[in-house]
């Protein structure tokens, strides 16, 4: 049997360094599913390709990319990846798949915060998915590819790599701003000999459609939320899973930050922490719902408190909060539920 590990490349969410930087500090969010020697990414946050070489992974083991949505603390080292991915695959083989959102649609609602509407960046293609942000990406580094490409004989990343928008099933009844988490079930968006991957739509407002992942193999099913509030969907994903890696952000942290704040901004970044994510208590709770064997707590905001401290945030012994590079293997895993 070929088995099957993670290893939490990155633990910290948010698109900040946060501070104190030093020798303990958390990478930015990333999770490598490993299946006997291929490696599956899910999500790609600061830091995630040095994190995925740390871990002795090579490009060569990549079988795919899921980004569970496109806000820049999952897709920023995106282009590290692909840009130095390129002196580490042959491209003899297949191109490695990059899945992720498809376009918005449409902008979200202005934050009724706003004292001034703000102008939207690139009113041209204001909510571009994976197929488009990848490309673009690869476009504004055409000097340097091209370089790369035609002097050195390199590969070039756009036939190494191929970046899929992952459609909606039908009659669902979504919608990016009225109804962007419908009761549905999961639905499958990869397989190969390995691994299937299913899809479950979360609530990370405003951003739309972010996905959460459920990774089938022969020896264990893996279920990771992405950003997301308290949904009954992740529950759904996440039933019977042997381990659940849920986002967790301390609320204490949001009111000693933004409690006194009398500004917009700070007053709108409130807002949304409080209605886009969840704390450690809840995913505990959701984690029994959904029957999981196990809870590891990820995508930690604030990123610079320690384990201790996150351990107390959630008052529950059973939790996991992982270290970057920790692995989480699967022998003798399948139990009882979390209690």
């Amino acid at each position: 049997m070929t088995r099957t590990s993670v290893v939490t490349l990155g633990t910290a969410g948010g698109p900040r360094w946060w501070t104190p930087i030093d020798a303990h500090s958390r990478f930015g969010i990333s999770t490598a599913v490993v299946v006997g020697e291929r490696v599956y990414l899910v999500d790609a946050g600061i830091g995630a390709g040095r994190q995925f070489a740390r871990a002795g992974f090579t490009m060569e083991q990549l079988g795919g990319i899921f980004l569970t949505h496109l806000h820049s603390d999952h897709t920023t080292d995106l282009v590290n990846i692909a840009l130095f991915g390129m002196f580490g695959l042959s491209g003899s083989g297949p191109r490695v798949p990059i899945i992720g959102p498809g376009d918005r649609g449409m902008t979200p609602p202005v934050s009724p915060r706003a004292l001034v509407a703000p102008r939207p960046v690139a009113p041209h293609l204001p909510t571009p998915g994976t197929a488009d942000l990848f490309r673009l990406l690869m476009e504004a580094h055409a000097t340097d590819l091209n370089d790369r490409v035609l002097d050195a004989l390199r590969p070039s990343p756009l036939d190494l790599f191929e970046a899929q928008d992952i459609a909606l099933p039908a009659g669902i009844g979504y919608h990016p701003n009225d109804a962007m988490t419908p009761d549905m079930e999961p639905f499958t968006v990869f397989e190969d000999d390995r691994v299937r991957v299913d899809a479950i739509l979360v609530e990370h407002p405003p951003i739309a459609p972010a996905f959460g992942f459920r990774f089938t193999t022969d020896d264990a099913t893996i279920a990771i939320s992405g950003d997301t509030r308290r949904t009954a969907n992740m529950a759904r994903l996440a039933a019977g899973v042997d381990l659940l890696l849920h986002e967790a952000i301390s609320f204490d942290w949001v009111d000693r930050t933004y409690g006194d704040a009398t500004d917009p901004t700070a007053r709108a970044s409130a807002d949304h922490h409080r209605r886009s994510h969840t704390s450690a208590v809840e995913a505990i709770e959701l984690a029994r719902e959904a029957g999981a064997a196990r809870l590891a707590l990820h995508h930690l905001v604030p990123g610079h408190l320690t384990t201790r401290q996150w351990l107390a945030e959630s008052r529950d012994d059973d939790v996991l909060v992982p270290d970057d590079l920790q692995t989480l293997a699967f022998e003798g895993a399948r139990r009882r539920a979390i209690a």
